[in-house]
């Protein structure tokens, strides 16, 4: 069996996301503040009359701040909880990979929480993000919180 996935890249490292877990992505556009939002929530969007929350994947995977340029892009997934948003440079394609080709993220960096799965390829490594573990349940918790106010 094929897990397909959506490829984007953050300070030219490569992640992915389960395709299923992808609805749509589209041009950065302006973020909207959310007080008492997590610290991991840049803002939010209204994308066809949903609001969604935009999390700052960098800061999640401590890489460098940086402002947010005309040509990222927002990838609009879902969660088995809620639609988000995750800010990134650049979606590079959607690819197949057998599922005994992604190795358990565990089993080579122990720790990383928030990443599935690594393929493994001759250029480097793509980190497959596991949506459903982004947040901590303190932050699912402030975030509901921050949404109600919306």
């Amino acid at each position: 069996m094929n897990e397909q996935l959506t490829i984007f890249t953050l300070d030219e490292r490569r992640y992915a996301l389960r395709l299923a877990a992808v609805d749509r992505v589209v041009r950065a556009v302006a973020i909207s503040p959310l007080p008492q939002a997590p610290e991991i929530v840049l803002g939010i969007v209204n994308v066809q009359g949903r609001i969604i929350p935009i999390f700052n994947v960098r800061r999640r995977f401590q890489l460098p701040e940086r402002e947010i340029a005309l040509t990222d892009r927002l990838i609009i997934a879902h969660t088995a909880r809620r639609s988000v948003g995750l800010m990134v440079d650049a979606v590079a394609d959607v690819m197949e990979y057998p599922e005994q080709s992604i190795a358990e993220a565990k089993s080579i960096l122990p720790g990383l929480e928030y990443i599935k799965g690594v393929v493994k390829l001759e250029d480097g490594m793509i980190y497959i993000h596991d949506l459903e573990m982004f947040l901590s349940m303190e932050e699912e918790t402030s975030l509901i919180q921050a949404m109600e106010t919306v």
